[in-house]
């Protein structure tokens, strides 16, 4: 008899979006334990290690109850780093339920998997991301953290196509990591930098989960 597929959860809940292009809308999230990279800035420190060993269907069986009471159509994969997992039976799963799959990935995994959004955030201080990802991704996210130069935010750029997106977002709550990403905007705008953004954490001004 096979074995049923498991994975390792931080935490399952109901929310919406707070982060990125598609901020403010209605999403399950699914937070997936372990972290490949664990960076000092990060505020999900929590999902770096542990984690409760859940099967597929147990996980499709929660997102459907949030569901119930908040009927969201997205489903946010992520971490920790969550393509430290095998997340493509789920991911297969959840779409042929008609649900949309998007992923947070820091880019430095690949794994062949269905999804509907991609979201990468490459982190100091090499910010590599797989070449796999680089023309998949549906926005890039860079945090303005010290490590963040401008330099390394023009390697990120030359990297992704023109039409995809970078979005800086200061740590939250950061004042010193807010004025270095408006700097960075200024001087990306200035030294012709295309398709360069400021990004916030809704779901944090929001005082939501």
């Amino acid at each position: 008899m096979q074995r049923p597929s498991t994975l390792k959860i931080a935490e399952i809940f109901a929310s919406v979006q707070g982060e990125g292009l598609r901020q403010g809308e209605a999403t399950i999230f699914v937070r997936l334990a372990g972290c490949n990279l664990r960076c000092a800035f990060c505020d999900t420190k929590y999902a770096w290690e542990g984690g409760e060993d859940r099967e597929v269907e147990d996980i499709l069986q929660e997102v459907d109850r949030l569901r119930r009471g908040f009927p969201a159509d997205w489903i946010c994969l992520s971490g920790g780093e969550p393509l430290l997992q095998n997340i493509g039976p789920l991911a297969r799963r959840l779409r042929k339920a008609g649900l949309c799959v998007q992923i947070e990935t820091n880019g430095t995994l690949y794994q062949r998997i269905p999804f509907d959004w991609l979201t990468v955030s490459p982190k100091p201080p090499e910010y590599v991301v797989r070449p796999e990802w680089m023309r998949r991704a549906r926005e890039v996210k860079l945090v303005a953290s010290r490590e963040l130069s401008f330099d390394a935010l023009g390697r990120v750029r030359a990297a992704f196509p023109t039409a995809t997106p970078v979005l800086i977002q200061p740590e939250w709550g950061a004042d010193r990591s807010a004025r270095k990403a408006f700097r960075l905007l200024e001087r990306a705008l200035a030294e012709g930098l295309p398709n360069i953004r400021l990004s916030s954490q809704l779901h944090k001004t929001l005082n939501l989960k």
